[in-house]
């Protein structure tokens, strides 16, 4: 059936802005996005074949500009809506917001990044500055690859810390694999830039080992502990 062929109240433009968003199922949303069908097809139905072909929606942001056009009816405009939808709502959902953000727990910094760094392909290595109140000052990237001391150097850490007067920061990078188990790289690592942390008394927080969907703490794994003992 066309979309113009259902009542108002049914139509998804209709329906998202009378009754809010929300309403709208995955199939309504992503038709709003594709915007026009086929002659064989409306736009809900070709809405229904991209989700199929990436097996759920979640599966969508992995596609490649080439699988989305594979699809009969989904043309690079198209495919371009929906690359592009998917991308904003990525930066989005990873960008604080312009009024301070106050971060009180490591869900609420994992919130912030997971979208962003779920689907990386290589290790990125960044730190979350905040200042004595605990609101958000900044985020930066410190090193793409493998993370090894020669990337992760603390001087390259610290410079934005110390350029910015950060009281505090988190370190944050991902695993690609999609297991967020800390390695004892992953470790000493953090043990080392916590020992430069307390000489120049800038604290670190935190470390978050981003996975896919998931994360670890290792403060809450008790693994900093015996810095922050020494911190007292």
């Amino acid at each position: 059936m066309k979309i113009k062929a259902l009542p108002a109240e049914e139509r998804p433009m209709e329906k998202g802005l009378f009754q809010g968003m929300e309403t709208l199922s995955n199939t309504e949303l992503l038709a709003l996005i594709i915007n026009s069908g086929t002659k064989e097809k409306s736009a809900i139905a070709l809405a229904e074949d991209v989700i199929g072909k990436g097996e759920g929606i979640f599966r969508l942001r992995e596609m490649s500009p080439q699988e989305l056009m594979g699809i009969h009816g989904i043309g690079q405009g198209k495919a371009a809506r929906i690359l592009a939808a998917l991308e904003l709502g990525k930066r989005v959902a990873a960008r604080p917001s312009a009024s301070p953000v106050n971060v009180e727990s490591s869900d609420d910094i994992a919130s912030l990044f997971m979208e962003q760094m779920r689907d990386l392909k290589q290790e990125t290595f960044r730190i979350l500055l905040l200042n004595a109140k605990g609101d958000i000052i900044s985020s930066e990237n410190i090193s793409v690859g493998e993370l090894t001391s020669t990337l992760v150097h603390p001087r390259e850490v610290f410079r934005p810390a110390v350029k910015k007067s950060a009281a505090a920061m988190v370190l944050i990078h991902n695993h690609p694999s999609g297991d967020p188990t800390p390695s004892m790289q992953d470790i000493d690592m953090t043990l080392r830039l916590m020992e430069c942390g307390r000489l120049m008394g800038i604290r670190i927080l935190d470390h978050l080992v981003m996975g896919d969907g998931t994360y670890v703490s290792m403060r809450g794994m008790g693994i900093m502990d015996s810095i922050n003992e020494n911190e007292k």
